[in-house]
């Protein structure tokens, strides 16, 4: 609506490159490229190596993880891990995919079932965390991948105190990576992914070959086992009870998820029903879960058994690193630095992925809440934000993995919770009784996990809650800073308010605002003469009214719908509906003048009450001091005074 724009700054306009697609029906929020038609996107074990670059690069601190959570319990408590992954995640994931095929996950699902404003902060707490679970996937891989590389014997004398700064150039090469421009980055993956499961199906064989030609260790494992556990029951209990503290294990299902929209679907597929895409998105899920599930339980079990159990603690060769221990130890230092270089990379592209994970989910919600400034449509901006926002953690957490582990379980578990909750109620609400039990069950038994993990590691909720303070204020002062931005999508009229306009095109368009009562018709004869009197205007003069119906106050962006009719056989209405009676009533001000080349007015009376509450129910609720405000949204959106509708006040 504005009708002179200055020239972008060319690193401006690169900064905000892409932005005006954004946020539109199927517009491009995100680093990747747009989802690609169903018969043209990649097959799906393709597209599962960009999510196992998340997922599988677990194995380069997990085994480490569990050995110093469980101890000796280790591969018992990672078959635990195993069958909650397999019976709780998995089942629940493949029924998000089937709720959400178009990659918006569970956070979506649990929006749709919330409204208003209620609505709104639930999803910025779930956003709170996912940022928690991103984020903290980018500084802890960065992290152990600098791990790998610190404690690689060919580099240990010269880099063993340049852990932090190494993890900061990695944090930055991936945010440079990203204001360059990511592309589909499926290739890079597959090629990550192939490269480094190959060189851990190497060190599993081998570590099972020593296992099984040095007996002994089997034996003083199992023997120190029974003298520090008793039977197998305690071993199974306290497995249970140290299980939360590896749930790191169960992270890469909500990337699973989010990667949909590039999965092949067949050829009858449809947006509205991508079967294909849905079925081979299960098939994703399920395969990546059992590659997984198998290389837990093998590598956790030959980690435990062959490395002294001082190396995994901090300081220790086998710390954050304990497959590459092997891999040195066992296979030489030649493989080993092979090994670690492949860790490197696949860590590091972990980052990546967690990256395109929060460029894709941030400005999916945020903007659209008014809870974000309009460039975090944008990709570079929010990518430098993110990107120093992974320092600061860095270095709070000194770049340390065992320190990190808390609040990215935190994290995941909040995540995964959220979305067992949100497939229960879809359960639910499908008559499914028996999937409904069933994803209760796997609900308490993910909340349980999550409550035992805030407990024994507050820092990881701690953080989780830093980020969420953080986008609920940044997102309440974006809110009160466009609290006066046009924020209308497109208007919409139908055939009976198009000939209204068309009909006061020829004279001067005059309309009342009003607010509906009982609609009668005292009401609408009272109005008009009360206006009259207020504004001097003479009898010969006509009017069209215009009611607004609030729908959701919470909405920030949504589109206009009027419809006209004849009430009392007299009297023309127009009826508006949207979040914000101020906003709607400038929009149509705007949309009439466009359509007819005329300039609209219109007629208040003045609100009752304190101008500050006023405001604040406009805040709120999308009413108050609706004059004031609706001249402001015009101004704004229409900094031409002379093309500007005009407002009267009485």
């Amino acid at each position: 609506m504005v009708t002179t724009e200055r020239p972008p700054h060319r690193l401006r306009a690169w900064m905000l490159e892409g932005l005006s697609d954004m946020g539109k029906a199927g517009g491009h929020t995100g680093p990747h490229a747009e989802p690609e038609p169903p018969h043209q996107g990649q097959r799906w074990w393709r597209v599962m190596c960009l999510t196992g670059v998340d997922y599988f690069s677990t194995l380069g601190y997990q085994p480490g993880i569990a050995a110093l959570a469980a101890g000796l319990l280790s591969p018992i408590a990672t078959i635990v891990l195993v069958l909650v992954t397999l019976a709780g995640a998995l089942p629940v994931y493949r029924r998000v995919a089937e709720e959400s095929p178009h990659g918006e996950g569970s956070i979506a699902m649990l929006e749709r079932l919330l409204s208003f404003w209620q609505g709104k902060l639930f999803v910025l707490t779930l956003l709170g965390f996912a940022a928690t679970d991103f984020l903290i996937t980018i500084t802890l891989s960065a992290a152990d991948a600098s791990t790998h590389l610190v404690q690689n014997p060919h580099l240990t004398s010269a880099l063993h105190d340049k852990q932090l700064l190494i993890t900061l150039l990695l944090v930055a090469l991936l945010g440079a990576v990203f204001l360059k421009g990511f592309l589909e980055a499926i290739g890079v993956a597959v090629a990550l992914v192939g490269v480094y499961l190959t060189l851990n199906v190497v060190v599993v064989i081998t570590g099972l070959w020593h296992v099984v030609t040095a007996g002994h260790v089997v034996t003083d494992w199992s023997s120190a086992l029974t003298a520090e556990h008793g039977n197998v029951f305690v071993m199974i209990g306290v497995a249970l009870i140290v299980f939360p503290k590896l749930a790191l294990g169960l992270s890469g299902f909500e990337t699973g998820v989010a990667v949909m929209p590039h999965v092949r679907g067949d050829a009858g597929d449809t947006e509205e029903h991508p079967a294909g895409r849905i079925r081979d998105t299960k098939k994703l899920l399920t395969t990546a879960a059992l590659i997984m599930s198998c290389f837990l339980i093998a590598t956790s079990f030959i980690t435990t058994v062959l490395i002294p159990e001082k190396e995994f603690k901090t300081g220790g060769q086998a710390n954050g690193r304990a497959l590459a221990y092997l891999a040195h130890e066992y296979l030489g230092s030649a493989f080993g630095t092979v090994y670690d270089i492949s860790t490197i990379a696949i860590l590091w592209f972990a980052g990546a992925s967690a990256m395109a994970g929060l460029l894709n989910l941030m400005p999916r919600y945020l903007p659209r809440y008014g809870m974000a400034p309009h460039w975090a449509r944008a990709v570079r901006p929010m990518v430098i934000v993110f990107t120093l926002v992974a320092f600061l953690v860095t270095w709070v957490f000194d770049a340390n993995v065992d320190k990190q582990g808390g609040a990215y379980a935190t994290g995941v578990l909040v995540l995964i919770s959220s979305a067992a909750i949100a497939v229960t109620i879809a359960a639910h609400k499908a008559g499914q009784r028996g999937w409904t039990i069933g994803f209760a069950v796997i609900s308490a038994v993910f909340l349980y996990t999550t409550v035992v993990n805030v407990i024994e590691r507050p820092d990881g909720v701690k953080i989780g809650a830093c980020f969420i303070a953080g986008i609920v204020l940044v997102s309440l002062l974006s809110r009160l800073a466009r609290a006066f931005e046009l924020r209308v999508t497109q208007v919409q009229l139908d055939p009976m308010a198009e000939r209204f306009i068309r009909d006061m095109s020829h004279r001067r368009i005059r309309f009342i605002a009003n607010k509906p009562g009982l609609r009668d018709k005292a009401e609408y004869r009272d109005k008009i003469e009360q206006i009259r009197i207020d504004n001097d205007i003479p009898m010969t003069e006509d009017f069209v009214f215009a009611e607004v119906t609030v729908t959701d106050p919470s909405e920030f962006e949504a589109g206009l719908t009027v419809r006209g009719e004849v009430l009392h056989g007299r009297y023309r209405v127009l009826t508006l509906e949207h979040s914000s009676i101020s906003n709607a009533l400038a929009a149509l001000l705007l949309h009439v003048r466009d359509m007819t080349g005329c300039t609209p007015h219109i007629y208040f009376e003045w609100t009752e009450g304190t101008p500050f509450a006023n405001f604040l129910r406009f805040f709120l609720f999308g009413q108050g001091e609706v004059a004031p405000v609706t001249r402001e949204v015009l101004r704004l959106a229409e900094p031409n005074r002379a093309r500007r509708p005009r407002v009267h006040t009485g």
